[in-house]
């Protein structure tokens, strides 16, 4: 069933009003007439079943049937900061790493990162990033739209590590050197409902420098396997293992 985020403005108790690119996405692209159903998301995660009740490109309006109980939301609340990378790259890893259950990203400015974004492109990145994080939370039935964090210093990213009870960078010398057990040690270490906060660099790495300012602000520094992972991958890596460590192991 087709799902979209509103504000909470849009949805009362009983009814739901829809303007702008949700109208016109729901009477142009999708075609719904009048008795079709969707989905609406508020911003605090709560989703119903709405039924349409008027349907026109500049809005539709719908009755709600009934609330959603499931939930897709992972059991921990995962950040992941990545380092800018080059090109699209960054929007790959939001994309799919919505679509892993990522609740938030944080980029942030890393001394190998090639990419430099002055205020103004930044702000345009991230409205970018945050539509795309939109629609990828609503093609994998999320109940929540991932955050998406102004582009950080290295030094305000680890001014944010007090907000995390678990803080794991990715680190490629790690793998070099056969390191195997960190990343599982530190899932077992958490618990439902705990903030981690997954770091990863962007091409080429982590300077030793960076490295020895995480681990000395208390980041676990772990391999992701024992192969050497690109930019976009390692995020989605670590992912796809903490939702195996948490909602498919147990």
């Amino acid at each position: 069933m087709q799902r979209y985020f509103l504000d909470d403005t849009q949805i009362s108790a009983d009814d739901v009003i829809m303007t702008g690119d949700e109208a016109k996405h729901i009477a142009r692209v999708m075609r719904m007439n009048e008795g079709d159903e969707v989905v609406c998301c508020n911003r605090s995660g709560a989703c119903f079943r709405v039924q349409l009740t008027v349907v026109s490109p500049e809005q539709v309006q719908g009755t709600v049937v009934e609330q959603e109980h499931r939930s897709s939301e992972m059991p921990v609340h995962v950040t992941v900061a990545c380092g800018l990378p080059k090109a699209d790259k960054l929007e790959l890893v939001i994309q799919k790493g919505t679509e892993l259950g990522a609740s938030a990203f944080l980029p942030f400015e890393a001394e190998r990162s090639i990419v430099k974004l002055d205020q103004k492109k930044a702000r345009k990145k991230q409205e970018r990033w945050e539509k795309i994080a939109q629609e990828a939370a609503e093609q994998s039935q999320r109940s929540l739209v991932p955050l998406i964090g102004n582009v950080a210093s290295f030094s305000e990213l680890i001014s944010a590590f007090d907000s995390f009870e678990q803080v794991i960078v990715a680190y490629e010398e790690e793998a070099r050197n056969d390191e195997k057990s960190r990343l599982a040690e530190t899932l077992n270490q958490a618990s439902c409902g705990d903030r981690v906060l997954i770091i990863a660099g962007p091409e080429g790495g982590f300077s030793d420098r960076e490295i020895e300012l995480l681990t000395g602000a208390g980041a676990v520094s772990c391999a992701l396997g024992p192969r050497i992972l690109r930019a976009e991958t390692a995020p989605l890596y670590a992912l796809s293992a903490i939702s195996y460590h948490f909602e498919l192991s147990r």
